[in-house]
């Protein structure tokens, strides 16, 4: 049987990685677009890449960025992709109240000029648009698919703008379009600027006797975090469903920064009071307080329920720092969660 084929735009990120590794245990062929650079940004996926002149290969790195329609048509033509996971933005929320123009052409165009390449060749598959929690913005919680969209950020307008064309693109072209609306996911492999990663790392250093202090903005700033490979099922779900529609993952628990902090700092033995100095340069220019999500729809439509806690999160990041400074690997660690029916190394 021929394997089906998927196109992952972001496949070095966090998700990507997470969904590379999943679609590969359930035989897909996988293909990504990373972006052309002089130094190699793979580390999250060397662990499943191989040569591609060895037979049964499965996994296939092409150039390109959605800043350029021109090669997203090419490689779109060239794949021929079953399903299309547009996990490719510029994703860090503070980052974008400085860099608002970047963002938007990024996470927001970028997801129009990759929806019209598929409409303008005619390509039939079915596409995933990573939305975001950051979307609902000031928004009442507890959130779900009916929630206003209220964005307090350059991020999340940008993520908004790629909702409402994913949605348009649906029901003006009929294309096979879902919006995952995730709400906040880590792991291991989440990048160390973002504050779940800049604590867990901070914790293994400071216990580790390396650094005394961890400089931090907003602790009293709610989230609801999740598991991040937990998540990517979710994405997968919602392009096997029959009929295109947009879902919210989310644990349901909110969360603040000082209880994250906290967990991890309570985990590891020490007391975050006596390491932890606030910078008022991590404030963002405007804040959101709580996003809570509520995922009643994904678990009665797609069967997909979230089972790693908080307090199990926490404990996962922190081992893998520690981890990570005893055996010299710098800032990324590859994890390895198992997959039903994917328990080793797949190329």
């Amino acid at each position: 049987m021929t394997a089906r084929r998927a196109l992952i735009t972001g496949i070095t990120g966090q998700d990507g990685s997470y969904l590379a590794e999943l679609l590969l245990g359930k035989g897909y062929e996988v293909h990504g677009i990373i972006r052309r650079s002089s130094t190699f940004n793979t580390s999250r996926i060397d662990h499943l890449y191989a040569d591609p002149h060895l037979p049964d290969v499965r996994l296939f790195l092409h150039h390109g960025d959605l800043l350029e329609v021109t090669r997203i048509m090419v490689l779109l033509n060239k794949i021929q992709p079953e399903e299309v996971y547009n996990l490719a933005a510029q994703s860090h929320v503070r980052l974008s109240f400085d860099e608002p123009e970047y963002t938007a052409e990024v996470t927001g165009l970028g997801t129009l000029r990759l929806l019209e390449a598929i409409r303008q060749i005619g390509l039939e598959c079915r596409f995933y648009q990573a939305s975001s929690s950051e979307m609902f913005g000031s928004s009442p919680y507890p959130q779900d698919e009916r929630s206003p969209l209220n964005p307090r950020s350059p991020y999340g307008t940008s993520k908004a703008y790629s909702y409402w064309v994913a949605r348009n693109y649906r029901e003006a072209y009929q294309l096979f379009t879902v919006n995952g609306i995730l709400f906040n996911h880590e792991s291991p492999r989440r990048g160390p600027t973002f504050v779940t990663r800049k604590i867990t790392r901070a914790v293994a250093r400071i216990k580790a006797g390396l650094d005394k202090f961890l400089y931090l903005g907003n602790l009293d700033a709610v989230r609801d975090w999740g598991y991040a490979p937990e998540y990517v099922e979710g994405m997968w779900r919602m392009l096997r469903a029959d009929e295109p529609d947009d879902y919210v993952l989310a644990t349901g628990t909110g969360s603040s920064v000082r209880d994250f902090l906290a967990l991890a700092f309570e985990y590891a033995g020490l007391d975050w009071e006596r390491h932890v100095r606030f910078d008022e340069s991590y404030l963002r220019p405007a804040e959101v307080d709580s996003i809570i999500g509520d995922a009643s729809k994904a678990r009665s439509e797609l069967g997909w329920e979230p089972k790693v806690a908080l307090d199990e999160l926490v404990r996962i990041m922190v081992d893998a720092d520690i981890r990570l400074l005893e055996v010299g690997r710098g800032s990324e660690w590859v994890d390895r969660p198992r997959w039903p029916g994917n328990e080793g190394h797949v190329r």
